[in-house]
């Protein structure tokens, strides 16, 4: 046996113990939402019952729409001032202060979500105490919060596909007339559009994973979904959880495969583009 058929198997056995590592949990949680038995861990027959019980969860599903809601515009919000600080960082290059912007924008990437929570509250605190105005704390404080946190990925997505974006094609538009506004709109966009669809589905999962920053700047009439299943998980973990965690893989799961589908078609409509304008 040849040292590179050894090199094969002992990589495919690691990235085969790695997968299993990651999602033997997942697969076992899916397993024990079709449990009839109360206790999470013990196996006593097929049943969907739980299944039935969570759609009755008023609480449950209430903290679900919630977290959607707070979510998608999460991911929208994420999406175009993460765009507008990517073009910053890559097109902007002389600027003074550049330094200081690039490191304020990725600060919440390294650091503890406590202490950005923390200084949220405070800050919508102080808000209301020098305006006037009343900002009570709800869904709008935990969509600040949250897009807060999720820009800086999307930021960081968005501009490495920026900085490698070839500028000849912009300046050849802007040869041909065009000004920058539609570049931006008929050339660039088009391009990093896989990017910009990375990033927000990678701001939707945050926001929608949340449980730090939501429990400094909500009230009590905007549960999120994490929140409502710590609550319930202290109190001993049921089955309807389980079933709810299901859902959410289900869903999730199928949203990247769709994005991914979207994402690969359109770079391969691009690739494509550019063999056929090369050999022009």
């Amino acid at each position: 046996m040849s040292n590179a058929t050894r090199t094969s198997k002992w990589s495919w056995l690691f990235l085969g113990f790695g997968f299993f590592f990651l999602y033997a949990p997942m697969l076992s949680l899916i397993v024990y939402s079709f449990n009839e038995n109360r206790l999470v861990t013990v196996w006593s027959g097929f049943s969907t019952k739980w299944y039935g019980a969570l759609m009755q969860d008023d609480q449950m599903l209430a903290a679900a729409w919630v977290s959607l809601r707070i979510a998608f515009y999460t991911a929208c919000a994420s999406v175009v001032l993460g765009t507008m600080a990517a073009m910053v960082m890559t097109r902007m290059r002389g600027f003074r202060g550049k330094t200081l912007f690039s490191g304020m924008i990725t600060a919440p990437l390294v650091m503890p979500e406590v202490i950005t929570g923390l200084s949220l509250l405070l800050l919508f605190v102080s808000l209301s105490t020098w305006t006037g105005l009343d900002f009570a704390r709800g869904m709008t404080t935990i969509w600040v919060a949250h897009v807060t946190l999720c820009m800086a990925f999307v930021t960081v997505v968005i501009s490495s596909r920026l900085a490698e974006l070839d500028r000849s094609l912009e300046e050849a538009a802007m040869d041909l007339g065009a000004n920058r506004v539609k570049v931006f709109f008929l050339i660039t966009l088009p391009i990093i559009s896989p990017a910009l669809m990375s990033g927000w589905l990678l701001a939707f999962t945050l926001s929608l994973d949340d449980l730090v920053l939501a429990s400094f700047v909500s009230g009590p009439s905007s549960t999120t979904l994490p929140m409502q299943v710590f609550s319930s998980a202290r109190m001993g973990v049921s089955p309807k959880i389980n079933a709810l965690a299901t859902i959410l893989i289900v869903g999730v799961s199928t949203i990247g495969v769709i994005g991914w589908y979207f994402m690969e078609r359109a770079e391969r409509r691009r690739q494509a583009e550019m063999q056929a304008a090369a050999k022009q």
